[in-house]
């Protein structure tokens, strides 16, 4: 092998080695920023980051939406007679 066959071989390393960093690192982002945001399905959307992975990224973009949109707390409402009767 020449140096020149060397250097294409370090360089094809390189790229495979950043391309899966950057597949894996765009799996775990939906969860990452979920989990800081302190989303209350933060491990669905974690999961759901994963499982895009697995299906080529179709719905991706969704999951990240997914992990920045807030979910209001639901908030505990008595039922009083006349909403009762409805």
């Amino acid at each position: 092998m020449t140096g020149l066959d060397i250097f294409a071989w370090i360089v094809l390393i390189v790229l495979v080695a950043s391309t899966a960093f950057i597949i894996v690192f765009m799996a775990m982002w939906p969860g990452m920023v979920a989990r800081r945001r302190g989303h209350p399905y933060a491990e669905a959307v974690a999961i759901g980051g994963w499982v895009t992975l697995f299906l080529g990224f179709v719905l991706w973009p969704i999951v990240l939406i997914w992990a920045y949109v807030d979910v209001p707390p639901n908030p505990r409402r008595s039922v009083t007679g006349g909403e009762a009767a409805r």
